[in-house]
C-alpha cells in the first residue's frame, strides 16, 4: 500500500466515496481505506431514497448536486447506480403543511430545484390506489426518486479510482498523530475468521498532509482517536417490504408507471413501490439511540429486531393512505443504525482544534448528500472555502460543552422531528434548559418564552402568563408576533432590554496581539477606549467572522461576535494565531471568556435617562455625555455595585448601550435595571424583535447577509474595510470582485405574513436574487427584507417582487439603514 498520500479518506460507505471521487477529480492524490467492505455500514441497509426537500439553503445545494451527478455516473462509469427517477409526491393533511410547503418552495425556486404543486383530484386522477380525500394538497418532485445505495457507491468508487483514487478496504485506522506538517495514521490489515473481523496484527503507518474521517456509525470511535467530540449517534431507523399487492401489480401491468415516493409527512412515513409490493419507512417517536460509546467490533453489516409496536401507529396510517395495502403480508424489515446529530445536520468542515483533519460524519440521509457533498467538501479543502455557505453545517458550530447524554438525547428528537412542522419559529424542546444565564428565572416569571442557542437559553419575546409558545408557532405571523411588535416599538419610542449573555466573547492580549489583529481583520483598529466593527476573512476572501473590537489597552482586546459561533469562532482564532505566531511574530494569547461575563443591550430614546438613575460617578450628570462616554467608545462605569464594561453601541439603531458585567452579578444588575427602567417605560424585549429591528437599519447579520459565500464588499461594508494594509484574505477577496450585492427592501406582503428570509426575488419575472432576511418594520409599518440581488439593482427605488405563498408581491430596494439613516438618534447628546 502507498505510505505517502497528499490526502486519505477513512470510510467507504457512500459518504466517503463521494468526497473520495470530488478529491481525486481535483487532482488530489487520494486513497481511500474502509475497515470492511465498501457500504458495510448504513449504506447497506439504506432505503435509497433521494428527497430533494430541505428547508436548509446549504442542504438543498446539497441534495440537488447529488441527484443531478448520480444521473450521469453510468455514462461516466459503466455502472448502472439503479437510479429511478420516478418523482416524489409529499402529500399535506392541513393548511399548515401546506404553507410549509410553500415556504420551503421559495427556498427551492432560490437554488432552482425543479417542483410543482398538486390538488387532492390531481393527485387521483394520476394515482387512484392513494386515498386523497383527507389531503389538501402535495408538493412533487419530477426529477426525485430512489437508488440502488450499494450501486451508487461502487459507481462513485469506481470514477474515483478512474480519476487515480485508491481504495484499499479490510483497513482498520487505530491511530491518528499530527507532526506539524502532516497526519501519520497507524493501520491494522483486518482479517475475516468465522463471520467476524478481527485484527490481523499487520500494522503500518500512512503519511497523508490532509485526513477526511466518513465513519459513519464508528464516529464515537474516530472521536476518541482524535481526542475531541463528535455528536455524531446512530439512532434505530426501521422499514418494513410487504408481499405483493395485486391492485398495485394489475396497475403497472396495464402498463401505468410506477408511483413517485409517497411522502404522509403529517402521518410521519415514507413508502415507495417495491418489486410489486410496498417499503414503508416511518419516523415514529420512541426510536433509541445506540453505540453512544461506539460500536461493538461484533457489529459488522448487522440489524436489530424490528419493533413493530412502535410503528404501529404509521403501519395503520400506510393502509389507510393505501387501502390494497391492508391484505398484503409482510415480507422483509430492517432495524439498522443511522447516525443524526442534534440538529439533523451533518458535520461537514474542519475538525475542532486540529489542523487538515476534515469530517463528513453524522448523516441521516447518507445517500441523499452523499455526492453533493463530496463536491463542496472538496471545494473547501482544494479552494480555501465552497461556492456556498457550508457554516450551517460546519463540526464547529456545537459546543464542547456538549455531553454524550446530550447528544443522544438530542438525536433521538431530531429524528422523531423529521416530518414534525419545520416552523421558521420553532423551538425543540429536549435537554432544555441546560444552560442558563443566572437572570433566566427572573425572565421566566416575567414571561419569557425562550429559544436554544448554542445550548444557551435566550428570551426570544415576551409574553402573558399562561401563554403557550408551542402553539403560538406558524408559517405566517404566530400568536407571539404582538408581543415582538410591541417590544420593536417600545426601542424606537422609549427603551428596551435584551439579554446578550450568549454573545461569543474573547480576549486577545500579548506583545503580538496588535499586530495579529490588524493582519487578521479588514478594518483598522480602534484607539485604547475606543472599539469598531470589523470582519476575519476566508482564505478565500468571504467573510468568516464579524466581529465587535473592543481595545482596552494597548494590546489588550475583547471580541465580541455571535453566540451561536463560540466555539467556531474560538477554532478560527486559535488557528490564526497559531499562523501568525509560526510566521515569526510576537506571542499572542486568546482566552474565550464567554462565560464570564454577561451582557445586557440597553436601547432606546430612555437609555440614557435609565443609566443615568443607577450610575454611580463623581459628575453622574455628565458621565453619559457625549463628551465622556461618545458613540462607538467603551467606558468602565459603575451601575449600583456592579462594575459594568459599558460599550455605547446598539444593535437595534438607537440610543444604546451594551453593558458586560461580571455574570455573577448579573441577578443585582438585573434587578437595578428593571427598577430604572419602569418610570420610563422600559419593557424586556427578545431576540425576534432585535432582529426587526436590526432591518430598519440594514445591519447585517453573520449566517444570513454575512457568511462564507460573499466579501464584506459584495455585503456592502466597504467602510469596514481598509485597503491599505494588508490583511488576510484581502488579495482573494479584490479578485472576487462583485458578484451579488446585498440590499434592504420594504415590502408590500400578505396582510397575515412576513417573509422569513428564505424567499426569492424577481425582476419582470425572472429571478435576480434572493432575501437573506425578513421580518415586520414597527417603523415602516411593513414587511422587511435584507438580501442579494444582481449588482445593477441596488439603487434605492429599484422596483422588484419577492415570492411569498406562491404569489408575487411588491418590494422596494431602499437606502441602507432606511431608519434613521444619518444615525442622528444614536448619536444624540444628553
Amino acid at each position: 500500500m502507498t505510505s505517502h498520500v497528499k490526502v486519505l479518506v477513512v470510510g467507504g460507505g457512500a459518504v466517503g466515496c463521494g468526497i473520495a471521487l470530488h478529491l481525486a477529480r481535483a487532482g488530489w492524490d487520494t486513497l481511500l481505506v474502509e475497515r470492511d467492505e465498501l457500504t458495510a455500514g448504513s449504506t447497506w441497509h439504506a432505503a435509497g431514497l433521494l428527497p430533494l426537500f430541505n428547508m436548509g439553503y446549504a442542504t438543498s445545494h446539497i441534495h440537488d448536486y447529488s441527484v443531478k451527478l448520480y444521473a450521469g455516473l453510468e455514462a461516466e462509469t459503466g455502472l448502472n447506480a439503479g437510479f429511478t427517477r420516478c418523482g416524489n409526491l409529499r402529500m399535506a393533511q392541513t393548511d399548515a403543511r401546506m404553507d410549509e410547503y410553500m415556504l420551503y418552495s421559495a427556498t427551492a425556486e432560490t437554488i432552482g430545484i425543479e417542483h410543482q404543486f398538486m390538488t387532492p383530484a390531481q393527485i387521483k386522477d394520476r394515482w387512484p390506489l392513494v386515498r386523497t380525500e383527507d389531503l389538501k394538497g402535495a408538493l412533487f418532485h419530477p426529477t426525485d426518486g430512489y437508488i440502488n445505495p450499494a450501486d451508487v457507491t461502487q459507481a462513485m468508487a469506481k470514477g474515483a479510482r478512474m480519476a487515480g483514487c485508491r481504495i484499499e478496504r479490510k483497513i482498520q485506522v487505530n491511530a491518528y498523530r499530527w507532526t506539524g506538517s502532516e497526519w501519520v495514521v497507524t493501520v491494522e490489515k483486518m482479517v475475516d475468521r468465522g463471520g467476524n473481523l478481527i485484527p490481523s496484527g499487520e500494522v503500518y503507518d500512512i503519511h497523508a498532509e490532509h485526513v477526511v474521517t466518513a465513519t459513519g456509525n464508528h464516529a464515537q470511535r474516530t472521536a476518541k482517536l482524535l481526542g475531541i467530540k463528535i455528536p455524531a449517534i446512530p439512532v434505530e431507523h426501521q422499514f418494513i417490504v410487504t408481499e405483493p399487492d395485486p391492485a398495485l401489480m394489475r396497475w403497472r401491468a396495464d402498463g401505468n408507471p410506477e408511483h413517485p415516493v409517497l411522502r404522509d409527512a403529517d402521518a410521519k412515513w415514507y413508502v415507495r413501490e417495491e418489486r410489486g409490493g410496498w417499503i414503508l419507512g416511518p419516523y415514529e417517536q420512541g426510536a433509541p439511540a445506540r453505540f453512544e460509546y461506539g460500536v461493538p467490533d461484533s457489529f459488522r453489516a448487522d440489524l436489530f429486531p424490528l419493533d413493530l409496536e412502535r410503528i404501529e401507529e404509521e403501519y395503520m396510517a400506510m393502509i389507510h393512505r393505501i387501502p390494497t395495502s391492508e391484505t398484503v403480508g409482510l415480507k422483509d424489515d430492517f432495524n439498522g443504525p443511522i447516525c443524526y446529530t442534534p440538529d439533523g445536520n451533518p458535520l461537514v468542515g474542519p475538525a475542532p482544534g486540529l489542523r487538515n483533519m476534515w469530517l463528513a460524519e453524522g448523516f441521516s440521509f447518507g445517500i441523499t448528500a452523499a455526492g453533493g457533498v463530496g463536491h463542496y467538501l472538496a471545494q473547501m479543502m482544494t479552494e480555501g472555502e465552497a461556492e456556498i455557505d457550508m457554516a450551517s453545517l460546519d463540526p464547529r458550530r456545537f459546543g464542547s460543552w456538549m455531553t454524550t447524554e446530550y447528544a443522544a438525547r438530542k438525536n433521538e428528537e431530531a429524528y422523531d422531528h423529521v416530518f414534525v412542522l419545520h416552523h421558521p419559529d420553532e423551538e425543540r424542546p429536549a435537554c432544555r434548559p441546560l444552560r442558563t444565564s443566572p437572570a433566566y428565572d427572573r425572565q421566566a416569571a416575567r414571561g419569557a418564552q425562550f429559544g436554544h442557542v448554542n445550548g444557551w437559553e435566550r428570551p426570544n419575546y415576551y409574553a402573558p402568563a399562561g401563554f403557550d409558545d408551542h402553539d403560538s408557532r406558524s408559517f405566517r405571523r404566530g400568536g407571539w408576533w404582538e408581543y415582538a411588535r410591541a417590544e420593536a416599538e417600545a426601542v424606537r419610542q422609549t427603551a428596551g432590554l435584551v439579554d446578550a449573555t450568549a454573545f461569543a466573547k474573547h480576549t486577545v492580549t500579548g506583545p503580538g496581539a496588535t499586530a495579529f489583529l490588524d493582519w487578521l481583520t479588514t478594518n483598522k483598529l480602534p484607539k485604547v477606549g475606543r472599539i469598531n466593527l470589523t470582519y476575519a476573512l476566508t482564505d478565500a476572501g468571504t467573510v468568516r467572522t464579524e466581529y465587535t473590537i473592543v481595545r482596552r489597552g494597548e494590546h489588550d482586546y475583547y471580541l465580541v461576535s455571535a453566540g451561536a459561533w463560540t466555539d467556531y469562532d474560538r477554532d478560527n482564532l486559535l488557528k490564526a494565531a497559531q499562523d501568525f505566531m509560526g510566521a515569526g511574530g510576537e506571542y499572542v494569547h486568546v482566552q474565550d471568556v464567554t462565560t464570564q461575563w454577561g451582557v445586557f443591550a440597553l436601547a432606546g430614546p430612555e437609555s440614557r435617562a435609565i443609566l443615568s438613575r443607577m450610575i454611580r460617578d463623581v459628575e453622574p450628570a455628565t458621565a453619559l455625555s457625549n463628551k465622556r462616554f461618545p458613540w462607538l467608545s467603551m467606558r468602565t462605569i459603575e451601575l449600583g455595585m456592579v462594575p459594568v464594561m459599558a460599550i455605547r453601541v446598539a444593535y437595534t439603531g438607537e440610543l444604546g448601550w451594551e453593558l458586560h458585567h461580571p455574570i455573577e452579578m448579573q441577578n443585582h444588575l438585573f434587578d437595578k435595571l428593571i427598577a430604572a427602567g419602569e418610570p420610563s417605560g422600559m419593557k424586556l424585549v427578545g431576540a425576534r424583535a432585535q432582529n426587526w429591528l436590526r432591518q430598519e437599519k440594514s445591519y447585517r447579520a453573520f449566517g444570513t447577509e454575512l457568511g462564507r459565500d460573499a466579501t464584506p464588499l459584495e455585503a456592502g461594508l466597504d467602510r469596514f474595510v481598509d485597503l491599505a494594509k494588508e490583511f488576510r484574505g484581502k488579495a482573494a477577496m479584490q479578485a472576487k470582485g462583485i458578484r451579488s450585492a446585498c440590499v434592504t427592501l420594504l415590502i408590500d406582503g400578505p396582510a397575515d405574513a412576513d417573509p422569513w428570509g428564505r424567499e426569492a426575488l424577481f425582476l419582470n419575472g425572472k429571478k435576480v436574487g434572493r432575501l437573506t432576511s425578513g421580518g415586520y418594520s414597527a417603523a415602516f409599518g411593513k414587511q422587511i427584507g435584507m438580501g442579494y440581488v444582481s449588482p445593477d439593482l441596488t439603487a434605492p427605488g429599484t422596483r422588484l417582487q419577492v415570492r411569498m405563498f406562491r404569489e408575487l408581491y411588491d418590494a422596494v430596494v431602499t437606502e441602507d439603514s432606511p431608519h434613521d439613516p444619518q444615525n442622528a438618534r444614536i448619536r444624540i447628546d444628553g
